[in-house]
This record gives structure tokens, C-alpha cells and sequence, in this order.
């Protein structure tokens, strides 16, 4: 099955689904790092599932703990992994932020 592919910003930063912009995998880290990662990051998510199945309120928590500190390893959240002191845009509409200008070129 073939993965959707969703537009990336140019700088590399975030990529926009339903119009938001989500942050990119920190790309310094190795195929090694981010496989690892990955697979923390499934492991959680299928914890959350379940917990939210079994209606408990503790494994919530753990789980979605775990996803938390599997998204910061990846450099998805926490953070930003960019060095040039400019803010964590993710979560906006691209229209607002400082990628409108890219974001209306696209259209």
C-alpha cells in the first residue's frame, strides 16, 4: 500500500495534513535511531487503544505517556531540533504562519 505523500515545507520542518502544519522526524537522527523510535511510538498507540477499549483510565495515562516520549525522540514534539531560534509553528493552518507565502504559491 502505498503511503500518502503530504507537502513538506521547504525548509524541511513540517509537513500540512488537514490543514495544519505537523513537524517533521528530526532528520540528524540515524535510520537505526528512527526505527527504534517508530516502533516505541506503534507500541504506545496500540497501548492507547487498548486502555481506551478496556475504559482504563491508568493505562491511558501510561500510554499516552509513552507516545509523548516516543514523539520527542523522534523530535515530532518537545523541543524543536532546528538551531536558528525560530519558533515551533506545528499545529498551525499554514495560512497562518510564517509559510503562507509558500503555502499560497502552491494553489
Amino acid at each position: 500500500m502505498a503511503r500518502k505523500q503530504y507537502p513538506h515545507t521547504p525548509d524541511g520542518r513540517y509537513f500540512v495534513a488537514k490543514n495544519r502544519l505537523w513537524r517533521c522526524t528530526d532528520p540528524r537522527l540515524s535510520e537505526d535511531e528512527k526505527r527504534t523510535h517508530i516502533k516505541a511510538l506503534m507500541q504506545a498507540r496500540r497501548a492507547v487503544r487498548t486502555a481506551q477499549q478496556q475504559d482504563d483510565a491508568d493505562a491511558l495515562r501510561e500510554a499516552r505517556d509513552a507516545v509523548q516520549v516516543a514523539k520527542e525522540a523522534l523530535g515530532e514534539r518537545g523541543p524543536v531540533w532546528w538551531d536558528d531560534d525560530s519558533p515551533d509553528e506545528g499545529g498551525l493552518a499554514p495560512d497562518n504562519s510564517s509559510y503562507a507565502h509558500w503555502w499560497a504559491s502552491r494553489r
